[in-house]
Parts: structure tokens; sequence; C-alpha cells
């Protein structure tokens, strides 16, 4: 199989991790994180459901993956390291509560005499648990870990071209996928069935590229349960009068581009068109103020300076950085676009702006993944900002 980048770019990817391991003090890191571990190595395979880890040491050029014995072939042919550093567990350790495959890995670092310096682990990815944290401190004798959670994470938020690319490509499946849906719009269809297209269109892509299955399901509300952010939807007929909120995104390669709308089923009553205008409004002047050295705080100022005159309050936050996902989200964590976040914007970073107002009987949203670029947001879809009809 060909690599997704080149050698050099997951050469670069490690010596920004290191960059950032030196920083804190830390000689090896412990990553978790299936998207982490993505990042670092190219591995891409759906296994994290039972214990694996890449593990970055300053003492070694190349990072070894560690996972189940019948994934080091999925290793082999999608990481970009040499085979000696592929180093699998047998299948015994798996889902036997006589052994763990974390007993195995402590062996493994001593054995490279890893288990001397000061030892990280993401201390708070949700595949991190108490017991791999139990057996790995006491096993290397370190007592407890330096915490490296988020370490990879930052280092991701700043792009290359060819993410950028991939994400330029997974927005055109996302528009596609939301124009599909808003056609199918319409009394009488089910709710199960227009999802069902966002899914034939998001997995298909377009005739020159195609996408990848999502980290997670899409949001998708209707009726009165748009009133609420992160509900599914049914097998219920949709009904004239109804608002179907949809949260998407389309997908390339694990890079994830977000993008939000809402579909009226009918003629849209002019409550739902303001209150839709007042969000793109807000959206588009947080967006205006998007450069590189810009705080992440300053987006929220922009749209609640917009909502306010219009008496709307929206007591959550407008966004966050996206970029590779994996279950069970496509957010990168490391910031946030509200009031107080200082985190300052670099070019090239990428985020998913989505000032969504979920009120007492609907919810509505617009929202954009856009990139940050010397010039301002550069948004990576192209679907109307509006409320949607069929």
């Amino acid at each position: 199989m060909k690599l997704l980048f080149e050698i050099e770019e997951y050469r670069r990817r490690v010596a920004q991790v290191k960059e950032a391991m030196r920083a804190k003090g830390i000689e090896v890191l412990l990553i978790s994180n299936p998207a982490n571990q993505f990042y670092v190595t190219g591995y891409d395979g759906w296994s994290f459901y039972t214990p694996q880890m890449v593990v970055v040491s300053l003492d070694a050029e190349e990072p070894i993956w560690f996972g189940r014995k019948m994934d080091a072939v999925g290793a082999k042919l999608t990481a970009f390291m040499g085979d000696e550093n592929i180093i699998a567990y047998p299948d015994k350790y798996v889902g036997t509560p006589d052994l763990h495959p974390m007993v195995y890995l402590v062996e493994v670092l001593k054995n490279k005499g890893w288990h001397k310096g000061r030892v990280a682990a993401e201390q708070d990815d949700y595949y991190y648990t108490a017991k791999w944290n139990r057996i790995l401190t006491n096993g290397l004798g370190q007592g407890e870990f330096v915490d490296g959670f988020l370490l990879v994470n930052h280092v991701r938020m700043t792009k290359s071209a060819q993410e950028i690319e991939y994400m330029r490509q997974a927005g055109q499946i996302a528009t596609l996928a939301m124009d599909s849906a808003r056609k199918l719009v319409r009394p009488g269809v089910r709710q199960c069935d227009v999802m069902a297209e966002i899914y034939r269109v998001t997995t298909s892509g377009t005739p020159e590229f195609g996408g990848t299955f999502p980290c997670k399901p899409p949001n998708a509300m209707v009726g009165e349960a748009a009133s609420a952010p992160h509900l599914s939807w049914t097998d219920a007929p949709l009904e004239e009068g109804e608002v179907f909120y949809i949260e998407m995104g389309g997908v390339r390669h694990r890079y994830h581009t977000p993008l939000s709308r809402c579909v009226y089923v009918g003629k849209p009553p002019k409550e739902l068109v303001d209150t839709t205008a007042v969000i793109r409004e807000g959206l588009e002047a947080a967006l205006d103020v998007v450069k590189p050295g810009v705080e992440c705080q300053e987006m929220a100022k922009a749209w609640e300076k917009v909502i306010s005159k219009q008496g709307i309050e929206k007591d959550s936050r407008i966004g966050y950085p996206v970029g590779i996902g994996f279950p069970p989200t496509w957010g990168e964590l490391t910031c946030s676009l509200r009031a107080g976040d200082t985190t300052v914007m670099e070019e090239n970073m990428t985020f998913h702006c989505i000032p969504a107002l979920w009120l007492e009987k609907f919810g509505l949203v617009v929202s954009e993944t856009f990139l940050v670029t010397k010039s301002g947001a550069n948004t990576f879809s192209d679907c109307p900002r509006e409320l949607l009809t069929s």
C-alpha cells in the first residue's frame, strides 16, 4: 500500500513531537490515542478496541507501534517505520482475565531500557484506562507518569499542504452530501432514508476521489429533538413544518471537514428564516476576524456582538480545532472558540466554527470548517448559509 504522506513528512512530525517532549522534560512518550498514533506513524486500522500503543523515545530515530499480532500486518502496510519497529503481542493476551497486553509492553520497554527516564502517557485520553496505568507504572517502577495528554494534539494543529488538500477534498464531499440530503427532505420521507443518503455520498465521494467512514455518526435531529444538540434520527416519516438539523462531515483519509445546516420541510416561517440570518451574520463576523496572531476568543467576541443586538444569548462555545478523526471525535481537543480562550491562531490551523442555537422549541445552525491563512479564513465547503429547503 502507498503511504498517505511522504516519509519525510512523518519524520518531521516525529521530530516536532520530540521537540515538544524535550520542552516538557519527557524522554519516552506513550501514545494511546488512535488519531495521534495515525498522525505519528501512519497506522490506520480499526484495532483500537484492543490495547495498542505507539511509543516515541528520544533515544530512537523511529517510534514503535505495539499492538495485536493479527494487526501487525496492517501496521507494516500503513505505518512508515521499518518492520523491526512493529512489535506485536500474541493473541493469547486478548480477551483473557489472566494476561494483559500492557504486561507484555512493560517487558518490551524494559528490554530497550526505556523505563529509566521520565515516561509520559496520555493520561486523559479516551483509550487510556486505569488498569493500563496501574500495570505500566508499577511494572516500569515509575510510581506515576508525567502527563503527556494533548502533547501530540498541539503538534497536529498546524497542517501540512497534503493534510490541507485532504481536508479540501473532504469539504467537497461534505458539500455534495448536504445537497443530496436536502433534495430528499419532504413530507413522508423517513428520517433514516435521508441519513442513508448522506452515508452513501460521504462514502462514495466524487468521481475523482472517494470518502472514508466518519469517526462518529452525524448528529441529526428533527422537530422538537432539534432543540437538543447531540441526538439522532429515527425511522419516522418527515412532516410538514419540521426542522431537520444535520451536523455531518466529509471524510478523506481520516481527515474530517464538518458541515452543519438545517433543512425545513415545506415553506419556512419568517421567524426561522430571520434567526438563521442572524446566525449567518454572526458566523461571518467571526470568520472576518480570523488571521494569524488572533486569539480564539476574538471569534467568540465578534459572534456575541452580533447576537446580543438581537437579544439572543448563547452560553456554549462556537467552535473547536478539527482534522484527523477517530472515534469518538473529530475535534482536536486543544482549545475552543469561546470567551477567555487566549490560544493564538497560526497559519494553516483548521477549525470548525459552529455557532448553533438550541432554543426552546427548535435548533438552528450554520457552520463552516475553515483554514487560517494570511489573508483570513478560507472555508472548505460551498453550501448556502441559510435555512435550506428541498
